[in-house]
């Protein structure tokens, strides 16, 4: 009994030492906040898809905001993901001037504290240490004139706004951002002394309010002897709901009530994934990646109720939160799945916030902002969220509801790349033909509605929509909608019209049915392939079918020659010099071969070989793209991070798994990078991945146990994850060639009811 009660009471400790276990220290805002090529990364300080988001405001118009020297201001909040801000603040000393550039500071990152909680640098020009923190709809910004001299604090717009000051420790108003206004309430710790105004680059001493485009209003403190506090509310519906929101969450707690609350928040986020092993390195961009996927999508409930840009009015939530900002076509692949295994109640919010806005609107959204949609990108990948989430079991929503949304978006939506509303004539084609038609390279253009730089995109459209008709036809197979079911399932096998073997590749076919000609797989249809592709070539876009990776690999001549194919990709070298390349193809950052890794239609590629019986394969590359093309510096990210896109995917294949095809409850096997990973999930159960003897050259799965039995298969089912459990792989520096060899099985097992 007494060896017993001590195994018992290790055990304990044990659990114990996981459940407190804090990973928040792996966690660095700072990693991709210099960009390989495009979009770089700002260093976010916010709660888990909360409202308010902020972070210091650099050079307008410099892309890589690590390498700024000064800072500019401070964002109140980015209402929409990667897109600017709306109301900035900054603290200067000594006279004061409107002048932006005047105000700015140099600050030094050697000097700075920054994580997902709290930030704070040193303004070296005017000698003010500046912090903030936040909860869910406000922040705190603490300024510590350390000079003691005469301080002064600037509010800016950039877009049409107002400023108020009702008295002398607060100032409220609005800007406006794409037609939609977010309000503002702002408390100070104490009065301020004398007062004024901005118009363009003029100043008004003593004005209380001030409206317009490029305004702002300024507070003279005469002795700053203490740190002053700027507690700032925000809202969508009013500056009511604003200063409401702003007491709600901060009234009565100190700076540091706040920031420690907001830690517990993110200890407790981040902990829902434990993994124990694997370097320094390798924990901090785990985490960080982690970090970066809890960002969106952002609750816009405001106790109770939301105003909606998609009908411009505000509503009751009924009890559930209205969740906006969301970029569909970077995030179904990895994110959603990502939110649905560690949040699933809140991924089914999300899920009925889709639906919310079809009833709104009339169509359902693409890329969902505050204001609206934001058309973006190609396909109506909202079939894949809604039907993943279903299938998985998340089904407390209207999904009669959404079925109808997605009905009507396949039938009666535009297909065109950034473009949403009513069919064109290329959309009756393609329903007609089931292709859509590409223009030889050079040809005026006839169809009137076709964005002029983002074109055609034929048969990535093609290949897209196959794909979210086959998600279609699994929802209207699960509600009974059999004439639907078979409908949709003959369209989900378009993508066949666009393979062209002769080439061995997929193709722009032209409405006569004849290929185009001459056609180069990697340099035809101009930027980023945009006349035939979306961002990329027909190297990578060969393998964009998601939902019949069987037919695909009899397409391409058998599971030898589809390996090949693979091969070949990773191996294939530009065909002109790789700075022309780039320039013609800046979104296929993290390049081996004609593999982009930090572009989305890339992300399931590696794990194909497991289709072809040759899951060793997968096994070295995805080390191989991990190691290579992520870091835990600013240059960390190998391409546009797009709001939680890159950074899941990195969580998943570091775990060891992957969703190749969101909707059929099956994720791939790759190569863990941890000794051991521990999934917290919602119901109080723990999936476990033990990867013994695994490194850096140990990258190779030798056999594996599911819950204790061998398993010789290169997959696992969602269900098995969710029951909870344990994955055990034995790992070597060799590959077992033999382990999960026959993929047939895989092809016969589906998680489909």
């Amino acid at each position: 009994m007494r060896n017993l009660n001590k195994l018992l009471l290790f055990v304990l400790i044990i659990i114990t030492a996981c459940d407190n276990a804090d990973v928040t220290s792996y966690v660095d805002p700072n990693i991709g906040g210099v960009a390989p090529l495009l979009t770089t990364k700002n260093p976010t300080v916010h709660r888990p898809h909360s409202m308010i988001r902020v972070f210091p405001v650099t050079k307008p118009g410099l892309t890589d905001r690590y390498l700024s020297d000064k800072i500019y201001g401070f964002a109140v909040n980015m209402p929409a993901y990667r897109n600017g801000h709306v109301i900035e603040l900054m603290p200067t000393t000594g006279t004061f001037s409107a002048d932006h550039a005047v105000n700015a500071s140099t600050y030094d990152h050697d000097l700075e504290e920054v994580h997902p909680w709290k930030h704070s640098v040193l303004l070296e020009d005017h000698n003010i240490i500046a912090e903030w923190t936040t909860t869910e709809r406000a922040v705190i910004y603490r300024f510590d004139f350390q000079n003691k001299e005469t301080a002064n604090i600037v509010f800016r717009s950039n877009g049409q706004a107002l400023f108020t000051m009702n008295d002398k420790n607060s100032v409220q108003g609005w800007e406006e951002s794409e037609e939609t206004r977010q309000y503002f309430y702002a408390e100070l710790s104490r009065p301020f002394d004398t007062n004024g105004t901005i118009t363009g680059g003029e100043t008004a001493s003593g004005n209380k309010e001030v409206s317009g485009r490029r305004t702002g209003a300024y507070l003279t403190f005469n002795d700053p002897s203490t740190p002053v506090e700027v507690r700032i509310g925000i809202s969508y519906i009013d500056e009511n709901q604003a200063k409401d929101n702003l007491i709600r969450e901060m009234s009565g707690k100190t700076f540091e009530q706040v920031s420690e609350e907001s830690y517990g928040i993110w200890k407790e986020a981040l902990g829902k994934i434990y993994v124990e092993g694997g370097t320094e390195r390798q924990l901090r961009i785990f985490y960080t990646s982690l970090y970066r996927g809890l960002e969106r999508m952002v609750n816009i409930s405001e106790y109770g109720r939301y105003f909606s840009g998609y009908d411009k009015k505000v509503h009751e939530d009924n009890g559930r939160p209205f969740y906006v900002d969301d970029w569909l076509w970077d995030t179904f692949r990895s994110h959603h799945p990502l939110l649905y295994l560690i949040e699933p109640e809140m991924q089914v919010d999300m899920v009925q916030s889709y639906i919310n806005m079809y009833e709104q609107c009339g169509w359902m959204p693409t890329f969902p902002q505050f204001y609206g949609d934001f058309p973006a990108m190609i396909g109506f990948h909202s079939a894949a969220l809604i039907w993943d989430t279903y299938q998985k079991g998340g089904t407390n929503f209207d999904v009669e509801k959404g079925y109808e949304g997605l009905k009507k978006n396949a039938m009666s939506g535009t297909m065109l790349p950034w473009r949403t509303g009513p069919m064109c004539t290329l959309d009756s084609f393609y329903i007609q033909n089931g292709w859509y038609p590409a223009l030889p390279e050079g040809a005026e253009e006839t169809e009137p509605m076709v964005d002029g730089f983002e074109k055609r995109q034929a048969v990535a459209v093609t290949l897209e929509h196959s794909y979210d008709d086959w998600c279609l036809a699994q929802l209207a197979k699960a509600l009974g909608k059999n004439e639907d079911y078979e409908y949709f399932s003959k369209r989900a096998q378009n993508f066949r019209n666009v393979y062209n073997p002769g080439t061995g590749f997929m193709s722009p076919k032209m409405a006569d049915g004849n290929w185009v000609e001459p056609f180069n797989p990697q340099l035809s249809g101009g930027i980023g392939s945009r006349m035939y592709f979306a961002e990329n070539n027909a190297y990578i876009w060969n393998f964009n079918v998601m939902h019949d990776i069987p037919g695909l690999i009899e397409m391409m001549g058998g599971p030898e020659s589809f390996t090949r194919r693979l091969d070949d990709l990773f191996n294939e070298p530009t065909r002109i010099a790789k700075w022309q390349f780039m320039g013609q193809f800046p979104d296929a950052s993290g390049l081996n071969g004609m593999f982009p890794a930090g572009n989305e239609p890339s992300f399931h590629v590696p794990y194909l070989y497991n289709y072809a019986g040759k899951p060793w394969k997968t096994q070295r590359r995805i080390s191989e793209v991990m190691e290579m093309w992520f870091d835990d510096d600013p240059l960390g990210l190998s391409g546009d991070e797009d709001g939680g896109a890159l950074c899941s995917w990195y969580v998943f294949s570091a775990m060891g798994f992957y969703p190749v095809t969101p909707g059929n409850g099956l994720y791939a096997i790759g190569s863990p990078f941890f000794k051991k990973v521990q999934i917290k999930l919602a119901d109080g159960k723990t999936f476990t991945v033990k990867a013994d003897n695994v490194s850096g050259r140990n990258k190779y799965i030798q056999s594996a146990k599911l819950n204790g039995k061998p398993i010789d298969r290169a997959w696992i089912k969602h269900s098995e994850i969710m029951q909870g459990g344990r994955l055990e792989f034995i790992m070597s520096d060799r590959p077992n060639k033999e382990w999960a060899a026959d993929p047939s099985v895989l092809f016969q097992l589906t998680e489909i009811k």
